[in-house]
């Protein structure tokens, strides 16, 4: 797929789930799983993420600190023309800063900084060349209360190092509760449709992005003297997800998700692509538990 088809898939997609992206998630534990059915490439990735909150005034204004954590692990039984024995592990950690504050005329301002790293680690060191870093920065304004949830509206740019989707995507959001067992977010990088079965019970349609970037300590030699430097995975994809809340904050889910897109590529110290995976992988399936504000 040409790269501005891509983008253009991306903006047309994508929405948030939560009003301050991560900093919606005080911690946070799934496990993501793709088969290789029709692909050469198996996937697996264990996240953990956690955000202490600091209150620094009585207005509300509120000091995040947290960390972001992934293994992830790349399997096949395939014979490629190069060695792939660096091309297996991979661990990408974000230190998160993140801060919240009232504005005028019922706006608040959220920011995130997430310096880190995302390597396959098989130097004795981590370098420059493994530093990633991210951020955040949107704007959020509470509307209308219905049934007791108030619409809300985002706004803002994000950018992630080590996502998939190395450049700046909007963040675009708009929740809305139209119906007592109804809700929806729209926007840009996560979009959704929920419904509420009771207070414990919920089943949500989404599209979404993901993926991941890593640094690769020691080059890849491929072919014709071209050496893979990075690895890139960007996957667009839609599906069903099923939540259940222990408490209000505390949930479990499951999701199950079709793979519309997915480029799994080796790159060169230019960050093009010089070779390109099987990326026939089209079942996409997530667990986990999170609690959140």
């Amino acid at each position: 797929m040409p790269n501005f088809a891509r983008i253009f898939i991306c903006i047309i997609l994508c929405c948030t789930a939560k009003a301050y992206g991560q900093l919606g998630d005080l911690a946070r534990i799934d496990y993501t799983y793709i088969p290789n059915a029709k692909s050469d490439i198996e996937y697996s990735r264990f996240r953990a993420l956690f955000n202490y909150p600091i209150k620094l005034k009585d207005d509300d204004t509120y000091l995040f600190l947290g960390l972001d954590y992934s293994n992830i692990h790349l399997k096949s039984e395939v014979e490629f023309p190069f060695d792939t024995r660096d091309l297996n592990d991979f661990q990408l950690l974000d230190f998160s800063i993140g801060y919240t504050t009232p504005l005028r005329n019922n706006w608040r301002l959220g920011i995130r900084f997430q310096p880190g790293f995302s390597t396959n680690l098989v130097a004795d060191a981590l370098s420059i060349k493994d530093v990633v870093l991210s951020g955040t920065v949107v704007f959020i304004k509470k509307g209308k209360v219905y049934n007791g949830k108030s619409q809300k509206l985002v706004l803002g740019v994000t950018y992630a190092g080590n996502s998939g989707f190395n450049f700046p995507l909007p963040f675009v959001s708009f929740y809305r509760k139209f119906r007592p067992n109804w809700s929806y977010n729209l926007g840009v990088p996560k979009t959704n449709l929920q419904y509420h079965f009771s207070t414990k019970h919920r089943l949500k349609s989404f599209a979404q992005l993901d993926g991941f970037t890593s640094n690769l300590q020691r080059e890849v030699p491929i072919i014709n003297g071209e050496a893979a430097k990075t690895i890139n995975m960007s996957l667009i994809l839609s599906g069903l997800q099923y939540e259940y809340y222990f408490t209000k904050q505390l949930q479990f889910y499951a999701r199950a998700a079709y793979i519309f897109s997915l480029n799994n590529e080796l790159r060169n110290e230019r960050r093009e692509t010089i070779f390109s995976l099987d990326n026939q992988a089209k079942i996409y399936l997530r667990t986990g538990i999170k609690f959140k504000i």
